[in-house]
């Protein structure tokens, strides 16, 4: 956490290891019972080839998995991450490609993110893992500073383009304050990064191997409440999935719903939802990259629909829900038939028992349709 290797002792270092192991078990693990969403699996393209089913950390055990088997420059490291991480994203990868390529690091984010710049500077691919993405404001000077504007501060001589930050994130169910934060808008306002979110298995294993090979370095955000509770057929093989490349998942005609991670889920229940209680058309978008997003296809469903739902998990203000209402503001004024509705988190620490009457669900996202068509 916020402590360094050399304020805590080896004690101190156990305890909070294993708090963090127990919350997990305890937690994580009976997650879907506190999900505020139907999990639907998808389908994958018949081109990626031979699938198996996989939850979401074993997707992102295959991807991780599958950079360390094609690039031999490529490190694993973080805390925990040797052991098979507390949320087992990395079992088996030490024992397979050794204790030089994958890692435990100190209890230190900034160490963890400074470490990982270093590598990637010398030409090497780096994947750091930090164990909830609550924790990582430590690092937050080394990721602004150092990994967003390396390239640009030498003019393009020097970079730290393979260097991927994975980290869970979102609401777990009762996580509380301190493991159900959603960051990823704070990241959205460096220059130089690149912000993902996934979905589900399929997308999460596509989108962590392209976020690995990009010239550019990644935050790669996991909603941790699907670690097990979302399940897929997954293309076993290598493949990658476009970043900055928004996907429409539910066409429609009267509503535009944008969200990303878990928001989609419950954004698609909507779409069903007013479509038999209203007989109203919603087009259903996951953004998939928080930056640079995909304005070309959130803006054509805007011009079609001339209304406009955002919903995400993080406090409302300045969350990123604001970044894409402006913007469409500036671009599709004349087609804007309502105001723009966001549907998000309070401006509040994350509660422990009342997390339900935070997170945007279903309800809450239903009445702002109701406003948008009767506007």
């Amino acid at each position: 956490m916020a402590t360094t290797l050399a304020n805590m002792g080896p004690a101190s270092r156990i305890i909070s290891s294993l708090f963090r192991r127990s919350f997990v078990k305890k937690h994580v693990c009976a997650s879907s019972r506190f999900m505020h969403f139907t999990y639907v699996p998808e389908t994958p393209p018949k081109q990626l080839g031979v699938t198996t089913k996989m939850n979401f950390f074993q997707s992102i055990t295959s991807g991780l998995d599958i950079a360390l088997a094609n690039d031999p420059s490529a490190v694993l490291f973080g805390e925990d991450v040797a052991f098979g991480g507390v949320f087992r994203c990395t079992i088996g990868l030490k024992e397979k490609y050794g204790a030089e390529r994958v890692f435990n690091c100190p209890l230190s984010e900034q160490g963890i993110v400074a470490f990982g710049i270093g590598v990637a500077t010398t030409g090497a691919t780096a994947v750091a893992e930090i164990q909830f993405a609550d924790y990582i404001f430590p690092g937050f000077d080394q990721i602004r500073t150092e990994m967003a504007m390396y390239r640009y501060r030498s003019g393009n001589e020097f970079d730290c383009g393979r260097l991927t930050i994975r980290a869970p994130c979102s609401a777990v169910g009762h996580g509380a304050l301190y493991h159900s934060q959603s960051v990823e808008a704070f990241f959205a306002h460096c220059p130089g990064l690149k912000v993902v979110m996934p979905r589900g298995p399929i997308q999460a294993k596509g989108l962590l191997l392209s976020c690995i090979r990009d010239d550019d370095p990644c935050m790669f955000f996991e909603p941790k409440v699907l670690y097990r509770s979302a399940s897929e057929e997954v293309p076993t093989g290598d493949y990658m999935l476009p970043l900055s490349k928004a996907e429409v998942l539910v066409e429609g005609s009267d509503v535009t719903m944008v969200g990303w991670g878990t928001q989609v889920h419950v954004l698609r229940e909507v779409a069903a939802l007013a479509q038999q209680k209203l007989n109203v058309s919603c087009e259903v978008i996951d953004l998939c990259t928080i930056l640079p997003w995909d304005q070309e296809t959130v803006m054509q469903s805007v011009v079609k629909t001339g209304r406009v739902l955002i919903a995400h998990e993080a406090p409302i203000t300045m969350g990123f829900g604001a970044e894409i209402a402006a913007t469409i503001q500036h671009e599709c004024f004349l087609n804007l038939e309502a105001p723009i509705e966001r549907v998000c988190g309070y401006d509040t620490p994350f509660p422990h028992v009342y997390e339900v009457f935070l997170l945007p669900d279903k309800w809450r996202c239903m009445e702002a349709v109701k406003r948008l068509i009767s506007y």
